[in-house]
């Protein structure tokens, strides 16, 4: 029989009341592991704690922004107090920002980089040392958008590359203390009805439903992250456009920026 190598295990998983975080969460909690929840929405995070209380009782929620490093330092800390170890982290919270670069109020990069960089940043240091001793993972959730700067998503896409060069610095940092750093790049995924992303002004707007072909469902997108802790990849390409973008970048990008131009239309209104 093959070993569960999830068993006792620990994870944190920023960002999981909902979506793919949640996914995650329930993912890991099928194969044994004590799951801690985060978000900033302490009744969507009670709902997702009841709901994997029906898997095991090895899980807790806490309520925390960890784009503020109060709230990183919180989140770890409660960690500790309540499973003495972490195993894994997974860091999923983000923020989606729409809008051409010339029209849009400069507080839309901050707040994006808020929580997609300095949120992962503040969370991820602390983390080490615990990750250290038990040899554990931390992971880099990002996205196609990560691989290529797109139209309309400037803000986004910068906040998700940075995370590759996260990824790799810790990756090479911390081999000698056997610390698996992951990258994943996510493609359009389901996304839940009362999703929101920052519009040009700075204000929250609702997403659009992701409902036409090609879309990725969030249960797909969770196993694959979860098989990147479990074979300990440094990255990991979703979705056949997703890993297309990403060779054709790394060998033509040239004919990426011409394709992503005669498409720039199409390309935007399934973004939206």
């Amino acid at each position: 029989m093959k070993q569960n190598s999830f068993e006792g295990k620990v994870a944190i998983i920023t960002g999981s009341s909902r979506g793919i975080g949640k996914a995650v969460a329930i993912e890991l909690a099928k194969r044994g592991t004590a799951v801690v929840l985060n978000g900033r929405n302490s009744t969507r995070l009670k709902e997702t704690e009841n709901e994997i209380r029906k898997i095991h009782d090895h899980v807790i929620s806490i309520c925390c922004d960890v784009s503020t490093r109060e709230g990183s330092k919180y989140l770890i800390d409660e960690t500790i107090k309540a499973f003495k170890k972490i195993d894994i982290l997974i860091n999923n919270a983000g923020i989606s920002a729409q809008g051409y670069t010339a029209d849009l109020n400069p507080v839309v990069f901050k707040t994006v980089f808020d929580l997609n960089v300095l949120g992962v940043t503040y969370v991820t240091i602390p983390a080490i040392k615990y990750l250290r001793e038990t040899q554990g993972s931390v992971i880099f959730i990002s996205s196609a958008a990560g691989i290529r700067g797109l139209p309309g998503f400037s803000a986004y896409s910068s906040s998700k590359m940075a995370l590759r060069a996260i990824a790799e610095s810790i990756s090479i940092e911390e081999a000698k203390n056997r610390v698996h750093a992951g990258l994943v790049y996510v493609g359009f995924t389901q996304n839940e009805p009362d999703k929101e992303t920052l519009s040009a002004d700075g204000s929250m707007v609702p997403l659009k439903s992701r409902a036409w072909k090609g879309v990725q469902p969030v249960d797909s997108v969770a196993r694959a992250i979860v098989r990147n802790i479990e074979k300990r990849k440094s990255v990991t390409v979703l979705s056949p456009i997703g890993k297309l973008n990403y060779y054709m970048q790394r060998f033509l990008p040239g004919l990426v920026k011409l394709v992503i131009l005669k498409n720039v239309k199409n390309f935007e209104k399934r973004s939206n």
